[in-house]
Parts: C-alpha cells; sequence; structure tokens
C-alpha cells in the first residue's frame, strides 16, 4: 500500500532548472511508488509487506525486504567514492543505471544520445529498447581513438539530445580520454545534456576518477561497478554518482528492492579494509600481467598491432579475427571477437587473467601464423 500524497496543482508545482529541464516531463511528474520498507525500515514486529515471517535460508533472512538503499552500503562507496551519500544511487552494475538514465531523460521515438565508437554496446542497446535513437561519433584507431571535443560537443547540440555516454578507460578499445577533455565537454553542454562517464575500469588506469568533480557539475554523472577491480561480477553491484536532483529522479522511477541480500553482505565485506587491501594487491597483479601480456603480443607473429591498454584487458589485431578465434576456442581459451566495431577490424579482446591463464594464451597464439 502506497502513502497518499497531497495533490499539488500543475501550475503551483516548481518548474525544473538545470540539467532535471531536460528529463522527460511524464517522469518529473510521476507520483513514485513506495514500498514497505522505505515508509518503516526497521520495527520489532514487521506485519506491513507481507513477507514470510520465517526465513528458508539458516545463513541469511531472505525472508525479509532489504532496504530500497541500504545505509550501510551507501556510506561505505561515499567513502571511497569521496562523495556525499545524496549523490549516490546503488544500482545492479553500471546495466541498471544506464536504463534508468535513458528513461528518466529520453522521450521514445523524439530523443537521441551521442555515443563515441568503439564504445560499450550496452548504451545502444538501452537506447534501442526506448525507442532512442544513437548519434554516433566514431574516432580513428590511426589516432589512438582521440576524442575530437569541438565535434563531440557539435553533436550533442542537437537539440534531441538528452546524454552523452563516454566510456573511460574504454570498452572494447582499452584508450583512456584525458580528464580536462571530459570536462571541457559537460561544462560546453551545461543546461542542454547528461554526460554519462563509465569508469566500470578507471581502478586499473592512472588517472583518476572524475567522481569528485560531479559535485560542481549538475550534468555530470559518473557510473561505477565492483564487477572488475572488487572481482564481485555475480554480485551485481553498482552505483551511479550524480547530483542529488537527478539521484532523487532516478529513484523514483527504479525497482523498489534493486539489491538482493546477499549482493549487499558481500560488497560491504569487500569494503572492509583488509578485503580492500587485497583488491589492491589483486589490481597490481593484473596491471603487471597486463603488461607483460601485452608485450608477449608484440613479440608474435600472428599478432599485426596491440593497443595501449588501461583497463584489465588487451586488445589487438590479428589477420583474420574468425580464424584466430576459433583456433583458440579448440583449445578452450575464450576472447572476444570486437571486430565489429569501427576501427577494430579482425580485433581481439583478451582479459587479463592468472600468470597461468596469460602463459596459456601466449602459448595458442604463437601457434598461429
Amino acid at each position: 500500500m502506497t502513502v497518499v500524497e497531497q495533490e499539488i496543482p500543475r501550475a503551483a508545482r516548481p518548474r525544473a532548472t538545470g540539467i532535471l529541464a531536460r528529463a522527460r516531463p511524464d517522469i518529473l511528474e510521476l507520483k513514485a511508488y513506495v514500498s514497505a520498507r522505505s515508509l518503516a525500515p526497521t520495527g520489532r514486529v514487521r506485519l506491513d509487506a507481507n513477507e514470510s515471517p520465517w526465513s528458508a535460508d539458516p545463513d541469511h533472512d531472505l525472508n525479509r525486504y532489504p532496504q530500497p538503499q541500504d545505509g550501510r552500503l551507501v556510506a561505505a562507496f561515499a567513502e571511497t567514492y569521496r562523495v556525499d551519500a545524496a549523490q549516490l544511487l546503488l544500482t545492479r552494475g553500471s546495466d541498471e543505471a544506464i536504463d534508468l538514465l535513458m528513461r528518466a531523460f529520453c522521450v521514445a521515438g523524439q530523443d537521441a544520445i551521442v555515443t563515441l565508437p568503439p564504445t560499450f554496446g550496452y548504451y545502444a542497446t538501452s537506447a534501442a529498447v526506448q525507442g532512442v535513437r544513437v548519434i554516433e561519433r566514431p574516432r580513428s584507431a590511426a589516432s589512438g581513438f582521440w576524442l575530437d571535443v569541438a565535434a563531440t560537443v557539435a553533436a550533442a547540440r542537437d537539440a534531441r539530445v538528452k546524454l552523452v555516454f563516454i566510456c573511460n578507460p574504454g570498452n572494447p578499445a582499452g584508450e583512456m580520454i584525458g580528464a580536462d577533455s571530459i570536462i571541457e565537454i559537460a561544462d560546453a553542454l551545461r543546461d542542454h545534456a547528461l554526460v554519462v562517464v563509465d569508469e566500470a575500469y578507471v581502478e586499473f588506469a592512472d588517472q583518476a576518477s572524475l567522481s569528485i568533480d560531479v559535485r560542481d557539475r549538475d550534468n555530470l554523472a559518473v557510473l561505477r561497478t565492483m564487477s572488475k577491480a572488487h572481482a564481485l561480477a555475480g554480485a551485481r553491484v553498482g552505483a551511479l554518482i550524480a547530483a542529488p536532483p537527478v539521484i532523487a529522479l532516478l529513484r523514483r522511477i527504479m525497482a523498489p528492492y534493486p539489491l538482493p541480500v546477499p549482493s549487499i553482505e558481500a560488497a560491504l565485506a569487500a569494503l572492509t579494509l583488509g578485503r580492500r587491501a587485497a583488491t589492491r594487491g589483486r589490481i597490481e597483479l593484473l596491471r603487471y600481467e597486463r603488461e607483460r601480456l601485452s608485450d608477449a603480443l608484440k613479440a608474435c607473429r600472428a599478432v599485426h598491432e596491440v593497443f595501449p591498454a588501461h583497463a584489465n584487458f588487451v586488445t589487438f589485431r590479428v589477420h583474420s579475427a574468425v580464424a584466430a578465434y576459433a583456433a583458440l576456442l579448440a583449445q578452450e581459451i575464450l576472447v572476444r571477437d570486437v571486430s565489429g566495431q569501427p576501427g577494430l577490424e579482425n580485433c581481439l579482446r583478451a582479459t587479463v587473467g592468472t600468470p597461468a591463464e596469460t602463459d596459456a594464451l601466449i602459448r595458442a597464439l604463437s601457434d598461429l601464423s
């Protein structure tokens, strides 16, 4: 059952300002669903949510709904990313945040987003589901996938554009875009488009996160995830860092209970001091293995080009991506064929694995002509 809210006459409602003025008007007017746990987080006798009074799991109270935004995890993320709690939205990985932004800002059949291929394919998939046009600004492999700030801003100046997605470090090419360039784009698009920086791999790069810069820009948002550096891909825990009004808007349209209890507990455990130290050690090892893999690929006859890597993978070009992929698969070595992306013809992407897995990939590629 939801709380009965007093209706405010439409003419008396305050007009949205800043980047919220670019959100969907119907979402701004939406009367949000109110879950039982958001009304009363705790209670001695819980009879408000039609839950089972007994747990079927001896180790977890899975008979009870979790908090919509677990306060302990929000506090841990705020401390980790050095942002305010009001700037944080806990999400099911980064994918849910992408969908929420798409639904909150883009009107189906009318609005558009800007992407910078080669890039993460889910931005376009989410846009297609929402009926949103994708304006692509492809970047050249010859320039190291350099970002043309002026061209990006010009594309985003289209009146229909609501969101600009920048994956940094890039996926699938692994390139790094300078923070100054992204800030320049965001500042040029104030009150026009929300610039969304996907930092899924930032822990593996030398450049700092843009999370802190969100404080001064309501049209800058940052996606973070625990899937990569924190080794919790199966838990599906992520966060959106954005201006408090944007966070408040998305909370109105997201699922009532986005994160399950085991995922919350796994994330909290991963952010303890001891586990953070282990994470840092794991990151350093993967960075070392990344360089070792890159050097080995450069010495391999079958590899024609190795792209600079700033994430936990290395992307490289071969004579035939189809043939190389099949040869590796025959040895039960799985890599990703990314040759469908602009500038990445006949390219494969290999995740940096354990030292033994790196050795296996190098041996297999050395056997190719």
